[in-house]
């Protein structure tokens, strides 16, 4: 059966249904949670390293490739031989195809700060991102966003249109990524992507997902400090995971909004657009 989010994302295995039916064990990337809104880390520091170094690899090769393959074409060719030409302009194409899907990948690793956290905040029913544009799970971009790596996205969502999917990263490792569909309000029509729990192997890939669905459906059973910040600890946490990140500061207060009025009169304060 196929996802009835569409369009299908890629690597699609299954949909996540919404509510209190998963395990309410802590899941070592939660940051912080209080009786407001949770944190979740999207990036372990060990993994964006790795699969920086991975990636920077692979596009930094790639790029002599590209330019063997062009003099291959336009000054080793000597007698225009047509089998050479076909074999050097779509070996440059895939090389060139490569390079674009990559890169983005880079950038993503290396502007990524401080783990990259989502806000859940389940008295308003929000969420909100502020990310590197390019930590998603697009492939078509505007060719001019390459020439701004450190370009954010920072928005705010609605709970209500983000549904839940796994995709698998087609490798031998099983990876599982957990990713939000926002949807057009009330439809299955998906007009944008949040990665929630990138890379994770078999149930891990889950537990964030859960452990969600339990914090917003306000579930008792689940514990406000098992994070690696407790309840009483927000203002270290967001000196250290928020402060100097370029949240807005109306964003920052509307972490512990306690209801719609509340929310609607801090963006009236900062100027915000409902």
């Amino acid at each position: 059966m196929p996802s009835k989010y569409r369009p299908q994302i890629l690597g699609w295995i299954g949909d996540l249904d919404k509510g209190t039916q998963y395990i309410t064990g802590a899941d070592d990337r939660l940051l912080y949670a209080n009786d407001n809104y949770c944190a979740f880390i999207r990036k372990i520091k060990s993994d964006q390293i790795f699969y920086l170094c991975i990636f920077s690899f692979v596009a930094i090769g790639l790029i002599p490739i590209m330019i063997l393959w062009l003099l291959l074409i336009f000054v080793y060719n000597i007698y225009n031989q047509l089998h050479i030409t076909i074999l050097g302009v779509s070996a440059f194409i895939i090389c060139f195809i490569a390079f674009y899907v990559i890169i983005p990948e880079v950038y993503q690793n290396l502007f990524t700060r401080r783990g990259s956290p989502i806000i859940f905040n389940r008295k308003t029913g929000k969420v909100y991102v502020n990310e590197s544009y390019f930590f998603n799970f697009k492939v078509l971009r505007n060719p001019l966003t390459f020439f701004h790596p450190n370009k954010k996205r920072i928005k705010e969502y609605d709970w209500a249109y983000l549904q839940g999917v796994v995709v698998h990263n087609f490798s031998n490792y099983s990876l599982n990524t957990t990713i939000l569909m926002v949807c057009k309000p009330h439809t299955h029509k998906t007009i944008d992507h949040i990665l929630l729990d990138p890379a994770r192997v078999g149930v891990g890939s889950y537990m964030v997902w859960g452990w969600v669905n339990n914090f917003m459906c306000c579930n008792d059973l689940i514990n406000l400090n098992a994070g690696k910040y407790k309840s009483e600890q927000e203002i270290q946490f967001k000196k250290e995971i928020i402060k100097g990140q370029g949240w807005p500061e109306w964003m920052v207060e509307a972490f512990n909004a306690t209801s719609q009025s509340e929310l609607a009169e801090i963006k009236q304060k900062y100027h915000v657009k409902p």
